[in-house]
């Protein structure tokens, strides 16, 4: 009879890595935010618009 033993690795993260990751979300947070609040209502309307035909959801 054989039996195996499984351990759990540790996973580690380096700083520059975490840092890394939190400004990558940053920076895309503020895109979408800037994105959102700066332009045109009827461009947001017509994306929103377009992604509902993309997702065969009726909207008229």
């Amino acid at each position: 009879m054989t039996s195996t033993v499984q351990t759990l690795g540790r996973i580690e993260t380096r700083t520059g890595e975490r840092l890394a990751a939190v400004a990558m979300a940053a920076l895309f947070g503020f895109g979408l935010v800037f994105m959102a609040g700066f332009s045109p209502a009827s461009v947001l309307h017509n994306a929103a618009h377009d992604f509902r035909h993309t997702q065969n959801f009726p909207c008229h």
